[in-house]
């Protein structure tokens, strides 16, 4: 028996009770109908020219008036319709969507290093923590015990997919530069501008402040490619200054150069990077300023670089009602010995 032919018996049958009896079984297996309509892609006009058809042979003594009414819920119900559709390719495509960034999400999280780097000479701290499930902010360390510890810490202008596609060239990239690159701030933006230039639409732009601690000379060489300051915390005079490193951001200039700076780190001392997304929290109805950032961190600074940014991290999400506006990065380097 063909659909329509199943589904007018149907319906006829249980609008013939409901009339006669007027039952809330009789209404139960009604929402049937709607499911069967559901599955079967029954469109609303056409549901409504079937309960006027069985109308008109169950009641032919209808007024007019009453008849000539169906002809508007007709068109309503057709209007109805086709927002529907469209309504259902939207979710469809919505669900996708998310499909897509659900799987860019897990990408992103194999790309950032699953556990923070261990030495004798340095006290490393990190939260990294995306505002949504895709971040635009990106860490990546490069770890080798005689020389010493290199830190990168960077911002991609956009999220999403494009986001995390983009950080995986940023890996890549850094993880094939040979060693003695790695070991020079400026020479390796110089190289990563290059391949972002080359590869990355002109609407994406990327920020980043790499820094390499030499452990035999103790002095802490970086650069910046148009990224926030960081601060460097001198611990004989209590004191912090901010970490700044002129540079453009990647991927404007292919022939753009970066100084180099440098450090040098007694005991104690340490070194803060730290993405926009901890300098633009919220807070009384405006954004937190450098120095209440730096005076958080000396309230924890008798702790391990760990706890230092974890209580950071948790105090300014306290001041902002647990809600996190911008992808957070916060990094400590101290020195131990």
């Amino acid at each position: 028996m063909p659909i329509d032919q199943k589904l007018q018996r149907s319906y006829k049958r249980i609008l013939t009770s409901f009339l006669e009896s007027q039952s809330e079984e009789t209404l139960y297996e009604a929402q049937k109908i709607s499911k069967f309509l559901l599955e079967q892609q029954v469109s609303p006009e056409v549901f409504v020219s079937i309960h006027f058809n069985l109308l008109m042979d169950l009641m032919p003594e209808m007024s007019k008036e009453v008849q000539d009414s169906f002809d508007v819920l007709l068109e309503v119900m057709m209007g109805y319709g086709l927002a529907y559709q469209e309504h259902q390719i939207l979710r469809s495509r919505q669900k996708e969507l998310e499909s897509e960034i659900e799987v860019a999400s897990s990408m992103q999280q194999t790309l950032l290093p699953q556990e923070k780097p261990t030495t004798e000479y340095l006290d490393v701290g990190v939260v990294c923590v995306p505002a949504k499930k895709m971040s635009g902010d990106y860490y990546h360390y490069v770890h080798e015990d005689e020389q010493g510890l290199g830190m990168a810490l960077a911002d991609i202008i956009g999220k999403g997919v494009p986001a995390a596609l983009c950080m995986s060239m940023i890996k890549y990239a850094m993880d094939s530069l040979p060693s003695e690159q790695q070991l020079k701030p400026g020479l390796l933006l110089e190289n990563l501008n290059r391949v972002v230039e080359q590869n990355v639409d002109d609407s994406m732009f990327i920020t980043m402040m790499y820094g390499y601690y030499n452990r035999n000379t103790s002095d802490f060489h970086y650069s910046g490619a148009g990224h926030e300051p960081g601060f460097f915390y001198d611990a004989k005079e209590d004191r912090f200054e901010e970490l700044r490193a002129k540079g453009l951001v990647l991927g404007v200039s292919r022939k753009t150069t970066y100084e180099e700076y440098t450090k040098h780190l007694k005991k104690n001392d340490f070194v803060v990077l730290l993405s926009d997304g901890v300098t633009e929290c919220r807070v009384n109805d405006g954004f937190i300023t450098r120095e209440e950032i730096s005076s958080l961190i000396r309230t924890y600074i008798h702790l391990s670089a760990q706890e230092i940014v974890d209580n950071v991290y948790n105090d300014l999400m306290k001041m902002q009602d647990f809600i996190l506006h911008d992808d957070f990065t916060l990094i400590i380097l101290r020195r131990k010995v």
